[in-house]
């Protein structure tokens, strides 16, 4: 289902001077505002989705802004580099004394999606907390980078805009950053699921295994599914599969007298010298010394 911004509001004494600019990421979508406020204009806003507002341009009149969220009003400076974090669901007012012209970034952001493709759980009090008018000079400079991605000429591949929002997500919550014991018990595979592809991969070591079948005999998403393997083994799946595809290339060497390039083939590396790298990048030697030291 395509992430529309879900949000209700009523304004008086602001108007668009500009057509709006806007892009849609995984997850994200960012809209790009130029507006002008009379004096004593106001606004009432309720988004369904949480979002954060960046001031990127102020031109006018250096006039404070009253801004409620949650029952707490506040005055605020309207100045460039300040930015909002607004929960979901949250209503928020503004109203400004003086006349001002302001140029600003709206990011919205879909939970749902952005914890699949994160395999973190958000619903935790980092979505739900509202952070006014704060700065944070690294979040600004990949707001500035976002708004180019919306409004100029020459835009950039989709991951690159993909990318910029999702690096301003993960900073902007501190994702990433609890190392607890009890995030990563939550976030680890059970020992029955553990075991279920861990069998999975030892049967089909010998052939391209894709992460899709790994994680659908979980029922995870592909990301969190990712994250949980790392946290249950302490290495991803791939070096896992690695490993036991490794394991099977010993068996050969120790028990039959099999030339390297037919125990290659079988074990599914694409030729001898593939394995030969592989080998000697895991175990630090060489298919053939580790015979002479280890076979029959």
């Amino acid at each position: 289902m395509t992430f529309q911004p879900r949000m209700t509001s009523s304004v008086e004494g602001i108007t668009l001077l500009d057509d709006l600019h806007w892009r849609r990421w995984n997850g994200i979508i960012a809209d790009v505002w130029h507006v002008a406020c009379a004096a004593g204009a106001r606004g009432h806003y309720v988004s369904r989705d949480a979002r954060l507002f960046v001031v990127l341009e102020r031109e006018g009149a250096r006039s404070d802004v009253q801004l409620s969220a949650d029952g707490n009003t506040r005055t605020v400076q309207r100045a460039p580099h300040r930015m909002s974090f607004v929960p979901a669901d949250m209503p928020i007012w503004s109203h400004i004394d003086e006349p001002v012209r302001v140029r600003h970034l709206d990011l919205h952001f879909h939970a749902p999606t952005l914890s699949e493709r994160l395999g973190e759980d958000l619903a935790d009090d980092r979505l739900s907390t509202p952070r006014l008018d704060f700065l944070d000079p690294r979040l600004f400079t990949l707001a500035q980078l976002i708004a180019e991605e919306c409004t100029g000429p020459d835009r950039h591949h989709d991951l690159y805009g993909d990318g910029l929002t999702l690096a301003l997500f993960i900073d902007l919550l501190r994702l990433g950053r609890d190392t607890s014991g009890a995030q990563a018990q939550r976030a680890m595979l059970s020992p029955r699921q553990l075991r279920r592809v861990t069998d999975f991969i030892e049967a089909n070591c010998s052939r391209n295994i894709r992460l899709h079948e790994l994680a659908e005999l979980t029922g995870l998403s592909q990301s969190y599914f990712s994250h949980a393997f790392k946290a249950a083994t302490g290495v991803p799946p791939y070096q896992w599969h690695m490993k036991a595809r490794l394991r099977k290339v010993q068996a050969l060497l120790a028990d039959s007298d099999l030339p390297l390039t037919q125990i290659a083939s079988v074990s599914g590396f694409t030729d001898q010298a593939h394995l030969t790298r592989s080998f000697r990048r895991l175990t630090g030697a060489t298919p053939a010394a580790w015979r002479r030291a280890h076979g029959r």
